[in-house]
C-alpha cells in the first residue's frame, strides 16, 4: 500500500555530524509521514545508525535542521524525542528481565494513586496494548522467560504506550525465523494503519519490497536517492546502495570438484535428525536449505562434535571421523563459523590479533612462550589476504562491521588450516557490499580445493552461491537439487512438503 500522500510528520534536512578525524553524515535529509514504512537502507558505515541517533537523541547534529510537523524541532537528548513521540527499538533491546511485561511496558512512566502506583491501571492498559497487537502471553509474564519475538513484541507495546508516532526499528528481522517474522510484518500494517510512521532498516530487500511505501538510500555518510518502492527494482537498490548490479554480488564460479572430502551415512539424532546422508567434495560449496526447526543447525552441531549423535557414521578423506567434541572436529581440520558470530564466535573485547591466533597459538608458541613477531606476521597476511578493514592489528573487534568480524573469524580457522567450512548463516546481519566480499572469499577457498556446507535462510544467497542444494525438512534431507534444478520455487514447496 502507497502512504506517500499522507500528513508529513518529519523532515530532517541537511543533517551533518562529524567525529574526530571522521565526518559521519554529510548533507543527509529524510522525510517521514503518518501511516507510512520509509525503509532507511546503505551498506554498514553509510551512516544509518549515526543518523537515528540524531533522531532519537542519542547524539546532537553539527550540521542541518529538524522539522515536526512543518515546526523546527531540536532534539538534544533522548527525552527531547519522546517528548515528540519518537521511538526506537534496537538490534539490543531495552527490557528489564527481572520485571513483568506490564512493568516492562510502563518502565520509567509507572502510573500513580497518590504515592501508590496503579497497578490496576497498568494492568488494564497493557492487556489493552498487548490485545492490540493480537499478542496473547501474559502481562505478568517474566520478560526473561519469553523468546526474542516476545521481547520485540514488547518493546513495541512500550513504544504504544508512550503514544509514539514515529517508530524506528532497527534491523528488527535479524533475529527471528519465519513464523516470527510473519508476525512482525502483521504488526508493522497494524502500527501503520494507526497513522504511526516507522522507519525501518533492514539488510534482508525482500522485506523491504513486502512492507516499505519509501525508501532513502545512504552511502558513505551522504543521501543517494529516496524513491517510491513501487517505482524501483531490488537491482535498482543494489546499484544505489553499492555502485553495482545484483548479479555481480555473486562471484563467477567454475567449480573444479576433486575426491569426497566428507561423508555422512544415515547420521541421526534422537527426536532431532533422521538417517541423513550426503557427501561434499573438495572444491565443492553445498547448501543447505529449509524453514526454522528443519535441522540445519543441528546438523552442523553434530558434524563439528559439538552435540553426539546415535546412529550412523561419518568419514573424512575415506577414514572413520569420529568426534566427541568441536576439538577433536579442529584437530582434523573441520571448523564452523556459527551464526551467533558475536556471541559463539569472537571475544570482542579482543583485538583481531588475538581473535585470529587464539585457535592456532601451539603453531606459534616454542617453550611455552609466543612468537610475537610470527603472531604479527601472520595476522597481518590474513588481514591483506581477506582485505579486513582495520586501522592495524591491535584494533578491537568490538568495533568493526558485521563483514569485517565475519572475515576474523574465517582468519581463525584458515590460520588452522582447516580443509572443510561449515558456515551456517556466513552473511546474517552484513550489508550486500560486505556480503560480496565474504562470497568472493568463499569463492576463492572453493577454488583452492576447501569443501565448503553452507546453511542459508537467504534463498537468493543458497542460489547465488551453492554447486548443489540440500533442502531440509523435520530433521531429513527432502530433496537433492542439482545447480540447474534449484529454483527459489522449487526449495520452497520442498521445504514445507508440497514438493515431489
Amino acid at each position: 500500500m502507497n502512504q506517500s500522500s499522507g500528513k508529513i510528520l518529519l523532515e530532517m534536512k541537511g543533517i551533518g555530524k562529524s567525529f574526530p578525524g571522521v565526518k559521519a553524515l554529510e548533507g543527509v535529509s529524510l522525510t517521514v509521514r503518518e501511516g507510512q514504512v520509509h525503509a532507511l537502507l546503505g551498506e554498514n558505515g553509510a551512516g544509518k545508525s549515526t543518523l537515528i541517533k540524531i533522531l532519537s537523541g542519542a547524539y546532537i547534529r553539527d550540521e542541518g535542521e529538524i522539522f515536526w510537523e512543518g515546526q523546527r524541532a531540536n532534539i538534544n537528548s533522548p527525552q527531547d524525542a519522546q517528548d515528540l513521540g519518537i521511538s526506537t527499538i534496537y538490534q539490543e533491546f531495552n527490557l528489564a528481565p527481572h520485571l513483568s511485561v506490564g512493568e516492562n511496558i510502563f518502565l520509567g512512566n509507572l502510573p500513580k494513586k497518590g504515592f501508590v502506583v496503579d497497578w490496576a491501571t497498568v494492568r488494564q492498559r497493557s492487556r489493552e496494548i498487548l490485545d492490540s497487537l493480537g499478542v496473547s502471553f501474559s502481562m505478568d509474564e517474566s520478560t526473561s522467560n519469553l523468546s526474542v519475538a516476545e521481547q520485540q513484541l514488547v518493546e513495541i507495546a512500550k513504544a504504544l504506550n508512550r503514544k509514539t508516532r514515529i517508530l524506528i526499528m532497527d534491523e528488527p528481522s535479524a533475529v527471528l525465523g519465519e513464523k516470527d517474522l510473519e508476525k512482525l510484518f502483521e504488526v508493522v500494517r497494524t502500527l501503520q494503519a494507526r497513522g504511526i510512521g516507522i522507519i525501518y532498516i533492514s539488510h534482508r530487500l525482500k522485506e523491504i519490497f513486502e512492507l516499505a511505501d519509501e525508501v532513502t538510500v545512504l552511502k558513505d555518510g551522504r543521501y543517494v536517492a529516496t524513491r517510491d518502492i513501487s517505482e524501483v527494482t531490488m537491482d535498482d537498490l543494489v546499484k544505489l546502495m553499492v555502485g553495482r548490479d545484483l548479479q555481480d554480488v555473486y562471484p563467477k564460479r567454475t567449480p573444479k570438484l576433486g575426491d569426497v572430502v566428507l561423508e555422512v551415512n544415515n547420521i541421526s539424532r534422537e527426536g532431532v535428525l533422521h538417517d541423513i546422508s550426503f557427501n561434499l567434495k573438495a572444491g565443492e560449496i553445498i547448501g543447505f536449505s529449509g524453514i526454522t526447526g528443519s535441522g540445519r543447525t543441528e546438523l552442523a552441531r553434530v558434524i563439528f562434535g559439538a552435540d553426539p549423535y546415535t546412529g550412523g557414521e561419518m568419514k573424512l578423506y575415506d577414514q572413520p571421523y569420529k568426534v566427541r567434541s568441536p576439538g577433536d572436529a579442529i584437530s582434523k581440520g573441520v571448523a564452523l563459523v556459527t551464526e551467533d558470530r558475536k556471541g559463539q564466535g569472537l571475544l570482542l573485547k579482543l583485538a583481531v590479533t588475538q581473535n585470529t591466533t587464539i585457535s592456532g597459538l601451539d603453531q606459534l608458541t616454542q617453550l611455552n612462550v609466543i612468537n610475537l613477531n610470527k603472531e604479527l606476521e601472520l595476522v597481518k597476511e590474513y588481514i591483506r589476504q581477506l582485505s579486513i578493514k582495520t586501522p592495524g592489528p591491535n584494533f578491537l573487534v568490538v568495533n568493526m562491521s558485521g563483514g569485517n568480524q565475519q572475515k576474523v573469524v574465517l582468519a581463525r580457522w584458515l590460520s588452522r588450516g582447516v580443509r572443510v567450512f561449515i558456515l551456517d548463516e556466513p552473511t546474517r546481519g552484513i550489508d550486500v557490499g560486505s556480503k560480496s566480499e565474504i562470497y568472493q572469499i568463499m569463492a576463492d577457498l572453493a577454488a583452492e580445493g576447501v569443501a565448503i556446507m553452507m546453511i542459508s535462510s537467504e534463498l537468493p544467497e543458497i542460489l547465488g552461491m551453492s554447486d548443489r542444494v540440500m533442502v531440509m525438512r523435520e530433521g531429513r534431507i527432502a530433496k537433492e537439487l542439482s545447480r540447474a534444478e534449484a529454483s527459489e520455487e522449487t526449495i520452497m514447496l520442498h521445504a514445507v512438503g508440497s514438493g515431489t
